[in-house]
Formats: structure tokens, C-alpha cells, sequence
């Protein structure tokens, strides 16, 4: 079936399409990596599952229409294996990255053999052991969030701190679903602060604690989203938690970084080189 665009670019300074056979998370994912490079605003169109003849050829619909409506080509990241299905699109008006022909064509040949051209084996299921660890996790990282739970720390590979909405589970979560790590995240809150202290029951487990803080200014407009002219959210409290999350993390040796203006992938690559956390990624 024909899905039409959504009219013209609204400010967009060009489409880009990512094509896949199966999800274009990598498709997604690298291109990403390239596009920021410039400092351009992009129209990003995922077409995943483009896994028939008749699928392709919509695909490479979707793709003149939006050279015939802005006058651009627009941009194609491919990660299509079949050949025939590939063809289909790169003959469409567009400025084709595929990544198959890229990367896999030349390896084939410095490696001396084919490659299995099986669709969608970057994400593949079948990998239980990587699946299963990933899933416990997971799992792990929900049962401990915002310090629910003192069980089973031992298995934590990593125990985030920090001050309330410093980006422990959005952190926690990105680490489990993409490397599997277990991580577990605590807040520091004022009882902390006036005790001087960890936590309870963290200290036995300060090797694998790694903190998080934030910019007061920043820390004030996230809390105002949640909890808007309260008190948690004030400038002036916002300073006193930040100052003492941080003064308490320098007092106890933790190695910490301020997520002010990192990416949630920046900041796990950071963990993981820290604490030396050589896990594969998914």
C-alpha cells in the first residue's frame, strides 16, 4: 500500500531514510553517528522490515516521492542483505549509504570467503546466553532503581549515587539493555547529607560505586517539569544537594561525573571505562 508523505520538509534541510531489513537499528544508529556531524536539521524516516519485493518497491516509492516533493535528493542509510532487494532501492532518487556493500563486500575479500548474508544476525535471538543476560539485567536494574532494594548487591556490577534526578535510571537502564550490565542506582537525599554518609548498606560495596551529578541550574528546570515551584526544586535547594552530593562523593574516593551535558551513551562508555566494565554491547 502507498503511504503518503507527510507534506514538505517544515524546516528540515533534508530526509533522510533509514532502510532495513530487519528493525534499522543500525541502519538508525550509524547514521546517526554521521548525520551529527552537521550541523543541519534532518527529517529522519525509518522503513524497517523491508523484507519482500513489493515492500522494496515501496520503499523506493517513498524515496522519489520525497526527491519530487522537496527537489532533494533525500539521504538513504541501507542495511538491506538481499541483493535483489537492495537493487531495488539504490535504483530510487536518492543519495544511497548502504552499509552491506560498504563494509561486508571488502571484508569478503581480504577475509577470503562469503559472508552468510542472513538477515537480521546482528540482533539475533538465538544468541540465549547474550539474550538471557541481558533480560536478568534488566530485571536486576528495575528491582534496584531509586534504592528499592539492599538484596543481592553483590551480583551489581556497577552501583550508581546521586542527587534526584541526576540520570541514575535512564542510566541503569541503557547499561543493562545494551551491554548487560546489572546496575543498581541509589539517591542522595538530605538524611545523607546530615548523617555524612553513604546510603545504608552501600559500604561494603564501594568499589562498584560510581556517581552522577548535575549543573543546580539544570537540576531546578528538570525538577520544575516534575514538581513545578516547590521547594525540591528550587535554585537554592538545588545548590545545597548538588554541593553535598558532591563533597560527599570527593570525601569517600567516588569517581563521578556531571551529566549536564552528556548524552545517556556518553555517560555509560564513561562507566564502563572507569570501573572497566569490558561487556559486549547488543
Amino acid at each position: 500500500m502507498h503511504i503518503p508523505l507527510q507534506g514538505a520538509t517544515n524546516g528540515f534541510d533534508r530526509t533522510v531514510f533509514f532502510v532495513s531489513d530487519g528493525t534499522g537499528i543500525t541502519a538508525e544508529t550509524f547514521g546517526h553517528s554521521v548525520l551529527t556531524q552537521f550541523d543541519l536539521r534532518f527529517r529522519q524516516i525509518r522503513l524497517p522490515f523491508i523484507d519482500t519485493v513489493d515492500k522494496a518497491h515501496e520503499a523506493a516509492r517513498r524515496i522519489n516521492d520525497s526527491f519530487e516533493a522537496e527537489g532533494r535528493r533525500p539521504i538513504v542509510f541501507s542495511t538491506l542483505v538481499k541483493a535483489e532487494l537492495s537493487d531495488i532501492v539504490r535504483r530510487a532518487s536518492g543519495m544511497h549509504m548502504d552499509l552491506i556493500q560498504t563494509f561486508v563486500d571488502p571484508l569478503e575479500q581480504e577475509l577470503g570467503t562469503k559472508s552468510t548474508h542472513t538477515v537480521g544476525r546482528s540482533h539475533n535471538i538465538a544468541d540465549s546466553k547474550d539474550y538471557k543476560n541481558r533480560i536478568e539485567a534488566i530485571n536486576f536494574s528495575l528491582a534496584h532503581d531509586d534504592g528499592q532494594s539492599h538484596k543481592n548487591l553483590t551480583l551489581a556490577d556497577v552501583i550508581l549515587v546521586g542527587v534526584s534526578r541526576s540520570g541514575k535510571t535512564p542510566t541503569s537502564l541503557y547499561l543493562a539493555m545494551q551491554y548487560g550490565i546489572k546496575a543498581a542506582n541509589y539517591p542522595l537525599i538530605p538524611d545523607d547529607f546530615e548523617r555524612g554518609q553513604l546510603p545504608s548498606g552501600l559500604a561494603p560495596y564501594r568499589g562498584k560505586i560510581f556517581g552522577l551529578s548535575i549543573a543546580p541550574d539544570r537540576l531546578s528546570e528538570v525538577r520544575n517539569e516534575r514538581r513545578p515551584g516547590s521547594k525540591y526544586a528550587s535554585i537554592e535547594n538545588c545548590r545545597y544537594e548538588v554541593n553535598e552530593a558532591e563533597s560527599m562523593m570527593q570525601r569517600e574516593g567516588i569517581r563521578w561525573v556531571s551529566t549536564t551535558v552528556k548524552s545517556i551513551e556518553e555517560i555509560a562508555t564513561l562507566i564502563l571505562q572507569e570501573l572497566g566494565l569490558n561487556k559486549r554491547g547488543y
